[in-house]
């Protein structure tokens, strides 16, 4: 079962390869967008795991490039910001499900291997509100090259309430 891998976030992609190998599967990344239809025609991968936000551009506009070196692969989309207009134009472009981030891999495997899964299980995952604030809070600041107060600034915030909120460890889910 091999498994191509497309984050832009090198730490994030190595421990989900490693993760997922420990689930069977042969896992190689792409951390470089200029290298992604490369890695898919010489890899040949059976699944496809692809980011939603990657460096310069957005991975829907990899979908059809995908597509075309991989017509019969399983592709899934990771976001951290979901919406039903992005899912709807990821589907319309040739991805076969989609994920918000944070997964867990168990969940990650299923829907690769397009197994059901549980309603149940799947609202476990759903993160609590103190850790969706966590999680905004470190997409901005990533997206704002760490600066604290143009973060603050967009969040609406006080620096000093953002500096603190930052020092706090995250909450699990």
């Amino acid at each position: 079962m091999k498994l191509l891998i497309i984050e832009d976030d090198i730490a994030f992609s190595h421990t989900l390869a490693r993760r997922m190998s420990k689930m069977g599967f042969e896992c190689v990344c792409v951390n470089l967008e200029s290298e992604i239809i490369d890695k898919c025609k010489v890899f040949l991968p059976q699944y496809v795991l692809l980011d939603m936000k990657l460096e310069h551009s957005s991975g829907l506009h990899y979908i059809e490039g995908i597509r075309e070196a991989l017509p019969t692969c399983k592709l899934v989309l990771l976001t951290g910001f979901a919406s039903i207009a992005t899912a709807v134009e990821a589907i319309k472009l040739g991805a076969d499900d989609y994920l918000t981030k944070p997964a867990d891999t168990k969940l990650i495997a299923k829907k690769l291997l397009g197994e059901e899964i549980e309603v149940e299980n799947s609202f476990e995952s759903t993160m609590s509100p103190e850790r969706l604030e966590w999680e905004h809070i470190q997409q901005t600041l990533q997206a704002n090259g760490g600066n604290v107060s143009e973060t603050a600034r967009q969040l609406n915030m006080h620096r000093r309430t953002l500096q603190r909120k930052l020092q706090k460890r995250p909450v699990s889910k």
